[in-house]
């Protein structure tokens, strides 16, 4: 009991103790006490020489946040470094048009890199733009060829499409009745 006491009491000494933070210090020598916990440390991230895995994690946490600006650069840098889970979501960002309109061809053309590498997140959405005809010319045969790809590898998603007759409908209802259809006037 008395081991206890003194765990409680010494937690209580910490957690009234005033909270300094530590001031980052960058010189030529290099960079003291970076906050490695911030946001900003790796918004900054996206441009440094050397490439952080972790960044890409963080495009992520700004594209939610809706600061595209810094998620678009992060994913870039992620996609340029050959991640290819950054594929998507740059397609996602194009295809929504969070910085410059939404812009179908670029989002296409990440789904097809994406599709491209063999990554069956892109091989799904790749083939849902060429059964929509979304940003690329319709082509259901590639379309479906595509989503089967992406099935066999596993992609609940691509499967459960082809078990419902490669209808896009079926995969996005909302967004397929307000977005992906043509206009009928």
């Amino acid at each position: 009991m008395t081991k206890y006491l003194f765990i409680l009491l010494g937690a209580f000494a910490l957690a009234a103790a005033p909270a300094r933070a530590l001031e980052t210090q960058e010189d030529a020598d290099g960079t003291l006490n970076a906050q490695k916990l911030t946001l900003e440390y790796f918004a900054r991230k996206a441009d440094a020489p050397v490439f952080d895995p972790l960044l890409c994690f963080h495009g992520y946490v700004f594209a939610k946040m809706g600061d595209h600006s810094r998620a678009t650069r992060i994913f870039e840098r992620c996609a340029a470094e050959g991640v290819m889970a950054a594929l998507p979501w740059m397609a996602w960002e194009e295809e929504n048009g969070y910085l410059n309109g939404s812009n179908p061809e670029k989002a296409a053309e990440w789904g097809r890199m994406a599709a491209e590498a063999g990554y069956s997140i892109g091989q799904f959405n790749y083939g849902l733009d060429l059964l929509r005809g979304r940003g690329v010319p319709r082509d259901v045969i590639r379309g479906r060829a595509l989503v089967d790809r992406a099935a066999a590898q596993g992609d609940t998603s691509a499967q459960g499409l082809a078990r419902q007759g490669y209808d896009p409908e079926t995969v996005t209802p909302e967004a397929d009745r307000q977005r992906y259809r043509k206009p009928m006037f």
